[in-house]
């Protein structure tokens, strides 16, 4: 029978995942500038001994890892920006390391993942200041391209406007754990924590600024006690001797009833025809004669 160990060691086994544990370390701890680009993503900082044995293994690319601590076997998803750390650890963003309940210089396990490309995500902002922004799904979409990959049940952190909000991942689809590089993601946001809906108030009527009683028309007919007074001299009547005449009383202002059963679409028009009076009509009723009244004389007529 033929061996082949030869053959065997010529093409080492491509199908070995890359994985191994380092020294985990916040991006503040990292030597030189601050790297806010870090802080602010989903993206992690590696030594390059792990880039020479990922290039030696048939790792896919986007290069994807998932991070777990074992000691309460909690885990998350991340990709990949750079290859400078120190031997032995790797830099994660804070809060990636709250969520591993990682301290500085814990061990954390690195482990190469394939993942599934999102298609739909929800989000929850952790403070009702969220609401503030105009656009927020825009403003997501944007601090999102710092990240690689998005874990259901993370606590991701975003920065807008020198303020950080914190969003709760409650679901991912086609799985718990999937990569948002180039991709076409639906995107909701349930209520933020502690957000209550408002109350809708009753509409009070405001007051009307003209008293609907003095638009009524004036009374019309017979008014007692109208005309003014003369004297029997031609003397002008004191102001005070006589009492001004009492105001006519308008008719009290009757607010309209609409018609609450009336079918929608429906409009109705009076056709009921009145007799409209004529003047001759008023004449032959009441026609007036000039000098009609009977004549009487002071002096008894003599016989």
């Amino acid at each position: 029978m033929f061996q082949f160990n030869g053959f065997n060691m010529m093409f080492p086994d491509h199908s070995r995942p890359f994985n191994t544990t380092y020294k985990c370390y916040s991006v503040s701890m990292l030597p030189g500038n601050e790297r806010q680009d870090v802080e602010n993503g989903g993206k992690i900082i590696m030594p390059p001994s792990a880039l020479d044995q990922l290039t030696r293994l048939n790792v896919e690319y986007p290069m994807l890892f998932k991070l777990t601590n074992n000691k309460i076997n909690r885990s998350t998803h991340a990709g990949v920006l750079e290859f400078v750390a120190d031997e032995g650890k790797i830099y994660i963003p804070y809060w990636m390391m709250h969520n591993l309940l990682l301290d500085e210089g814990d061990i954390v396990q690195i482990e190469s993942v394939s993942l599934p490309v999102a298609k739909y995500s929800k989000f929850q902002p952790q403070s009702v200041e969220f609401l503030d922004i105009t656009n927020p799904k825009a403003v997501l979409e944007n601090c999102l391209r710092n990240f690689a990959c998005l874990t259901t049940g993370d606590l991701i952190a975003i920065k807008y406007n020198n303020y950080t909000y914190e969003l709760s991942v409650l679901e991912t689809k086609p799985g718990p754990a999937v990569t948002i590089i180039e991709c076409d993601m639906n995107v909701e946001f349930a209520p933020p924590v502690g957000y209550t809906e408002p109350q809708k108030k009753a509409k009070e009527e405001e007051p009307m600024a003209v008293d609907p009683a003095e638009l009524m028309p004036e009374p019309a007919g017979f008014v007692a006690f109208k005309g003014s007074g003369s004297r029997l001299d031609g003397k002008k009547k004191k102001d005070g001797s006589v009492s001004e005449s009492a105001p006519a009383h308008r008719a009290n202002y009757v607010r309209g009833i609409p018609d609450y059963d009336h079918p929608f679409g429906l409009l109705r028009f009076d056709r009921t025809v009145r007799k409209v009076e004529s003047n001759e009509d008023k004449q032959e009723e009441d026609p007036f004669e000039a000098f009609k009244g009977a004549g009487f004389s002071l002096k008894k007529s003599r016989k």
